[in-house]
């Protein structure tokens, strides 16, 4: 057909889904600060413009970055849940689930966590937080209810839970405590989370 160029390519697929693989890996490469429209519409042989369609500026594509990520870590703690496991090991499963996704994509997760989103993508950013913290501080609430661990909000032990979890991602993430180690000490960090560092 004339006056419709076929090599572009994303030609067999989606422009919105081009820029944002695009957009991810820049991110982990070079960060998102090096994060450019313009530049991924290069990469993507498409005019300037045609992001626009899909991103109305760098923040939109952030936030569609970011929502991705919440669908990936979402799945994997999906994926890792067994309500039938007793409590140590579910949560063992869930927090193993949780760290691999973060030792895989730590700039991802920043810009998960950034506080920095458009207005608009607000619900939406809620929405993916409770399908993947949500998840977490159910199977929390839960086990209070059956009286497996201790009473309280359940909202501040999701908090200290993931602060744990975080750092230790943290700690991997700068080199003090290697990948490997860090997933084999999960079962040890839900251990002491659980039970405390005093004597029995």
């Amino acid at each position: 057909m004339a006056g419709m160029p076929e090599s572009r390519p994303y030609h067999h697929g989606d422009l919105r889904s081009a820029l944002l693989a695009g957009a991810e890996r820049t991110l982990r490469e070079k960060g998102a600060g090096a994060l450019s429209l313009r530049e991924l519409a290069r990469e993507a042989g498409v005019s300037h413009a045609a992001p626009g369609r899909h991103f109305k500026d760098k923040q939109a594509l952030l936030d569609a970055l970011a929502l991705t990520g919440y669908d990936r870590l979402g799945q994997a703690l999906a994926d890792a849940d067994d309500p039938a496991l007793p409590l140590q090991r579910r949560l063992t499963a869930l927090a193993r689930a949780y760290l691999a996704f973060a030792l895989g994509n730590p700039e991802l997760l920043e810009l998960m966590y950034a506080r920095k989103h458009h207005p608009g993508a607000s619900e939406q950013m809620a929405a993916a937080v409770d399908r993947t913290v949500g998840s977490l501080e159910r199977v929390l609430a839960d086990a209070q209810r059956r009286g497996e661990i201790i009473a309280g909000d359940p909202h501040h032990l999701t908090l200290m839970t993931g602060a744990a979890l975080q750092g230790v991602a943290s700690f991997a993430a700068t080199g003090m405590l290697a990948p490997e180690a860090a997933l084999d000490g999960i079962e040890d960090l839900v251990h002491l989370l659980l039970h405390g560092l005093k004597p029995r």
